[in-house]
């Protein structure tokens, strides 16, 4: 064995090191060679092709035996002979790693030739030689004077100008909240006459069993003498329906009821009206009375004063954008702060400065228990108070004891450590993450099952079983075996619910139950709950089963805090969950399958034992759950910064750094850097880091920045409806649903929708277009797999942008479909230039293989790989005419996937992108997209450009209706821009781009 491993030894870094430095050196030349080739064959058939195979020396013979190793190397260098395994591998890695290497020093060939016919030029040039600029807007103060005096330029200069404490100070200074004795008086009637109300006393007696009201006189002491307390409490406790009341009835009873008004947030829209309705039911009253709800496009407000409104913490920033101070406002309840959203954390830190100013504001901060001394420390130790946990005791189970009763064995190891280790590596590369799950295991894991079998508390082959790292990951037939055994051992048919990290999980999880044949329709219920899923299906979750009838609930996250199923009894916790997060290195958003923190396990502990004491099942050990973190990395830590940066501005925090610095967890500054560089792209900010005009616009909509310009290019250029349409479901959500065992029909349909148009944002308006537009859209819905919610809710945040864009009068009416709104809206191919406009620099280039076929996308740096996720009409398309796709949203789970995406030509990227340059008869876009161009062509474009810039800068300060109609100065601009970017008068000619990376180390 020794002489075997030497001879091995010997043949890898004796043997073959000098041949592989000899080839990486040969590389360059024969790579040079190899694009030669590719341009010729582009330009003329074959010709290239035939001289680079004599340049070779390349014989018929040579390239017979290269294609009879099943690869065919031509234009390549050959494999040397005798090489396996793993040395193929590393031969294919120094070639793909030399191959990068010179493409970076030589720069990208062209992908393209951009040309313009002689009639187009000659209608150009004259059109440019008009006088059609609108002056520059400059960044310094002193251009400012240029502009005419509006209310707008008053209220942008006052924004850029201002300082939000300065605002809080002169709210507060003139703020007061008058008692109203008659009011008062009112009021406390009127409670006192409820009390009588046989609903009320019902619901009194169900309030006064919750954990929260044996804390009521504590925890109003505690308000009365700070200005800022902390309630911390368990599932189930009741703080979120009560406190808010007690504060409420207090005052009524103390005739104080005219100077009360309490708001409440949520950080989830359903948790907001789920909530208000709760306790205005308790409270045996309609919503519209005491207790209100405000979300985003909806809201049931409550009186003005001796009242409850609970929010959205959006809303209650978006409220701080004009009146800081929160006038009139008594109470601000942050409720489920724990969660550390970016809103929540915004709210908190704001707080911190306005109660400087107001204070008779009382500040109550909401948490589950775990990080509660964090808030109190962040508010100077204020004083806190925990109320008890549960309504009933939960049971807890881990994996040693569930494969104790189930008896459940894995699979059998791989045959040796060594073998399996080997194998893991092979599987995913060694990749670091990988490497680093390993070690954790060995340290944390394996020394606990060690003493586990010292203790001899459990079986032998238990402790065998568990330390196979296998035993982490989720096994579906271990969760059917523990849900039969639940069966079996409970007599009252209790409902179940698991949790799982996504919809493939609930899938897959959902089909083996069903193939199982061990749960018939007629005995149980099983329910798939997640957003991707019909609501209709969902509704099933809240009614009770059947007698007889055991209910079997597949959930995500969405069933820990947001909604409460009240029959559930057992509750299975795979310890996995779904997070977002955001790598600044590759500048691409995350989806991966993570361990649940502490504070989620509690809360999914806690969904059981609401009606009676529960069991929870964790299928994880003890030492993992000793290990997994408390709570879960603070949101604004692990997502892309641009909104939130235009948030600080439009609230005048001033700079970025330096509020962000305030929070209790600052992001990262790279990440900061590169978001600032973002909205600087968008033209949102300057490089002093102030609001641009067209940043005021964009700060100011309810909606990501790159929607919010491209919903203002739609006004401009007359293609209103459909860009709305796109804009407000990529903001929000698409309507498309996938019903289990239906996700292949469901992607047939949208292919259909899509109308081969390559786009899946004209498939979000050609969807939105024909619910309606459709005669029957219940029937339309059914078909194509649409939610009529999602669609509803997507119409009503269409006006809500119309709406914003009116009192702007950048549109004349209230209605998006109206004709002077989308004069242009049948043009496809604007609509596309516009999303074009919208999502740079987000642009992806296709690499094709050698037969012409999609084979990867590049970053637009060609630095990263990328894939079309299975939900893009583009990903099942093998052609594409243009190598240029645009995109919103790319996240990496298993690989990088780009959600979203829409093939474009050339001059939309061209016309809309930054950095635009002209050297050697080559355009280059940012410094890395490179086209072919003529002199006078790319003269023609840089005009137009600067042309519709100077326009830009004009509409933004002098915001107005765009009317097509007109042959103004500036209409003709825009007409000559749609049909530069439009005309099929413009050639396109696509050289070939192949991709130099080998197939045999992908």
């Amino acid at each position: 064995m020794l002489g075997f491993r030497f001879c091995i030894y010997y043949k890898k870094y004796s043997l073959l090191s000098l041949p592989l430095i000899q080839l990486q050196i040969k590389n360059a030349e024969l790579s040079e060679m190899s694009g030669r080739r590719r341009r010729g064959r582009g330009r003329g058939g074959n010709s290239g092709g035939h001289s680079y195979n004599h340049e070779m020396g390349g014989s018929s013979q040579g390239r017979k035996r290269s294609q009879s190793r099943g690869k065919n190397t031509e234009g390549r260098i050959p494999r040397p002979p005798g090489l396996r395994g793993k040395e193929i591998g590393m031969f294919y890695a120094n070639l793909s790693r030399k191959n990068k290497q010179l493409r970076a020093e030589k720069g990208e060939p062209p992908l393209g030739t951009v040309k313009l016919s002689d009639s187009k030029k000659y209608q150009l040039k004259e059109l440019l030689k008009e006088d059609t600029c609108f002056g520059y807007f400059a960044t310094d103060d002193s251009s400012y004077a240029h502009v005419e005096d509006s209310q707008f330029k008053r209220t942008f200069l006052s924004t850029i100008r201002g300082n939000i404490l300065d605002k809080i100070e002169c709210s507060s200074s003139v703020m007061t909240t008058i008692r109203d004795d008659s009011r008062d008086n009112h009021f406390f009637n009127e409670f006192n006459a409820k009390k009588d109300s046989a609903k009320y006393r019902k619901m009194m007696e169900n309030r006064e069993r919750l954990p929260s009201y044996t804390k009521r006189k504590e925890i109003l002491q505690l308000i009365e003498e700070n200005q800022v307390i902390l309630i911390s409490g368990e599932t189930g406790c009741g703080k979120t329906t009560q406190v808010a009341q007690f504060i409420l009835d207090d005052y009524i009873e103390k005739k104080k009821g005219s100077v009360c008004k309490i708001i409440c947030t949520q950080p989830r829209r359903i948790s907001a009206i789920a909530v208000a309705e709760r306790v205005a039911d308790e409270r045996a009253e309609r919503l519209g009375q005491s207790v209100g709800y405000q979300i985003r496009l909806e809201k049931k407000l409550p009186r003005d004063r001796c009242c409850i409104n609970f929010c959205t913490t959006g809303v209650v920033l978006k409220q701080m954008e004009t009146d800081p101070a929160l006038s009139g406002v008594s109470h601000i309840i942050l409720d489920e702060i724990h969660e550390r959203n970016v809103a929540s954390d915004f709210l908190i830190t704001l707080l911190k400065e306005v109660i400087k100013k107001r204070v008779d504001l009382k500040v109550i901060l909401m948490s589950a228990t775990l990080n509660s001394e964090a808030f109190s420390a962040y508010y100077n130790n204020c004083p806190h108070i925990n109320i008890p946990g549960f309504t009933f005791p939960v049971t807890e189970y881990f994996l040693e004891d569930i494969l104790q009763q189930t008896k459940f064995k894995f699979p059998e190891q791989p045959p040796s450590r060594q073998g399996m280790q080997k194998w893991m590596q092979y599987k995913d590369k060694g990749k670091p993450e990988i490497r680093a799950k390993e070690k954790e295991f060995e340290d944390y894991i394996v020394p606990y099952v060690r003493r586990l079998m010292q203790e001899k508390k459990y079986d032998t082959h238990i402790c065998k079983q568990l330390t196979n790292i296998s035993t982490e990951n989720i096994n579906l037939d271990l969760i059917l075996e523990l849900i039969k055994w639940i069966c079996r051992n409970d007599d009252e048919f209790s409902s179940i619910l698991v949790f799982m990290p996504g919809y493939a999980q609930i899938s897959d999880l959902n089909k083996h139950l069903q193939e199982s044949g061990k749960f018939p329709h007629s005995r149980y219920i099983i329910i798939p709950l997640h957003s991707q899923m019909p609501t209709v299906d969902q509704r099933q979750i809240f009614n009770p089963a059947p007698p007889g009838v055991r209910k079997i609930i597949i959930s995500t996250n969405i069933a820990e805090t947001s909604i409460t199923i009240d029959d559930v009894v057992f509750v299975i916790d795979t310890g996995k969950i779904k997070m977002s997060d955001f790598n600044v290195e590759t500048n691409t958003e995350t989806l991966d399958i993570q361990w649940v923190s502490k504070a989620n396990a509690d809360q999914r502990k806690g969904r059981a034992g609401r009606v009676k004491p529960g069991v929870c099942y964790h299928l994880y050990t003890r030492a993992r759950h000793q290990i997994i973190e408390k709570f879960q990395k603070p949101e604004i830590l692990r997502m892309r910064l641009e909104g939130t940066i235009l948030q600080t501005k439009i609230l005048q925090l001033g700079k970025v750094e330096e509020f962000f610095s305030k929070l209790m967890d600052p992001p990262d500054p790279e990440t900061v850097a590169l978001s600032l560089n973002l909205l600087k792209r968008l033209n949102a900010l300057d490089d002093r880091e102030d609001l641009m005009p067209l940043g005021y616009h964009l700060a100011r909509l309810p909606i990501a920045p790159q929607m919010g310009k491209m919903i203002l290019f739609g006004a401009i250029f007359s293609c209103l409806d459909p860009v709305l349409s796109i804009a407000a479901s990529l903001d929000y959500k698409d309507a498309f649903q996938i019903p289990l065992g239906k996700e292949k029909l469901a992607d047939i349909k949208r292919v259909e929708l899509a109308e081969g148009m390559m786009s899946d944002h004209v498939l979000l308006h050609k969807a939105l277009e024909r619910y309606e537009t459709s005669d029957s859209r219940r029937q339309f819905c059914w078909e194509f797999f649409l939610s009529p919610h999602i669609l509803n809710q997507l119409q009503d945040m269409k006006k809500q942008f119309m709406q914003y864009l009116f009192e702007l009068e950048f549109v004349r009416n209230l209605d998006p479909k109206a004709p002077e709104n989308n004069r242009n809206s049948d043009n496809i191919s604007l609509v596309k230039a516009i999303v074009c406009a919208g999502l740079y620099p987000n642009v992806a280039v296709v690499c094709k293989n050698k037969h012409g076929r999609l084979k990867c996308l590049k970053s637009m740096d060609y630095k990263y790989r990328y894939n079309f996720h299975k939900k893009s009409v583009l990903a099942s398309e093998p052609f594409f005419e243009s190598p240029l796709i645009v995109y919103y949203t790319k996240v990496k789970s298993n690989a990088d996937n780009i959600y979203d995406a829409t093939m474009v030509t050339p001059l939309p990227i061209i016309f809309f992108g930054d950095q635009y340059d002209f050297k050697n008869d080559i355009i280059s876009i940012s410094g890395s997209l490179k086209f072919k161009a003529e002199v006078d062509t790319a003269d023609i474009i840089r005009e137009l450009r600067n042309r519709m810039n100077w326009f830009l800068e004009h509409k933004v300060t002098h915001p107005g209706f765009v009317d097509w109609g007109n042959e103004t100065g500036e209409i003709k601009v825009l007409r000559a821009i749609k049909r530069l970017i439009t005309s099929e008068d413009v050639g396109y000619d696509i050289d070939e781009y192949e991709d130099d990376d080998d197939d045999d180390y992908d």
